[in-house]
């Protein structure tokens, strides 16, 4: 199993989607036949819920959607899996996050994350936003797994796919197959606000999990391979000192040959 660098956070709490539970709930929601059975059955669409969870302020309970506009907190010793539409979402411990309404009622056009831990998986469609209390990032059809931390710093990984991120000041294209990271920075480091970053607190296997519930593949499932966990890949716009690697320019085009008359 591919683990990343754990900081500020337990083995036990990333590694959820090991528990007994967990795997219950997923093979009954997958033989159930997913968010689009839920949603004709009139049922909910939270896949597995341990401990104290709050929708807008009061407890959630047994059978309760979540939907898009809902305020969704997490307590201690907490972790929830739930699904909208094409984007699945694994809440970390005392979190606090609002999927926001697109389109539709069961579609999500922006995720908020005020404080805590979430990964998501997002289908193929219209572009996405997510917004923490130092990142704004677009994004379509990608992994991703998100920190805050007190002093407000925050924590952004393109598991894969295509992840526009930006600060008040700055601004990085992240075009990943495997994992590229970024910090958001409070204060500007060596002058720049968006910094690259390691891998931390999540794992493959969390993000194979969350794309199987959507019914989709992972970039580095669907290409066969995985790529090296230090960030490689291509960045438009990189912070300076950072590992990745800018896109080469394009070659010229060769002349077009004459053609006789």
């Amino acid at each position: 199993m591919t683990r990343h660098t754990l900081q500020g956070r337990s083995e036990d709490e990333v590694l959820w989607f090991r528990r007994r539970n967990v795997l219950q709930a997923a093979a009954a929601w997958t033989a159930g036949g997913g968010f689009a059975a839920a949603q004709a059955q009139q049922s909910s669409n939270v896949v597995q819920r341990t401990g104290d969870v709050l929708v807008n302020g009061q407890p959630l309970q047994a059978q309760q959607t979540i939907q898009t506009g809902d305020r969704v907190q997490t307590g201690p010793g907490s972790n929830l899996v739930f699904v909208i539409g094409n984007a699945s979402f694994q809440v970390r411990q005392n979190s606090n996050i609002q999927p926001e309404r697109g389109p539709s009622l069961n579609a999500v056009s922006l995720l908020r994350l005020v404080t805590g831990g979430v990964a998501a998986v997002w289908g193929k469609g219209l572009s996405r936003m997510i917004v923490t209390p130092t990142i704004t990032a677009g994004i379509r059809g990608t992994g991703v797994y998100l920190e805050t931390r007190p002093n407000g710093r925050s924590y952004l990984c393109n598991c894969y796919g295509t992840v526009d991120v930006g600060t008040d000041t700055d601004r990085v294209v992240s075009v990943s197959d495997y994992h590229q990271s970024f910090w958001g920075e409070v204060a500007p480091v060596n002058g720049r606000t968006i910094t690259p970053a390691e891998p931390i607190n999540h794992t493959d296997e969390e993000i194979e999990f969350l794309a199987r519930l959507i019914n989709q593949s992972t970039g580095w499932q669907t290409m066969g391979r995985k790529g090296a966990r230090d960030g490689t890949g291509t960045v438009y716009g990189a912070p300076a000192g950072s590992s990745v690697t800018a896109p080469a320019p394009a070659a010229p085009a060769a002349p077009a040959a004459s053609q006789p008359r």
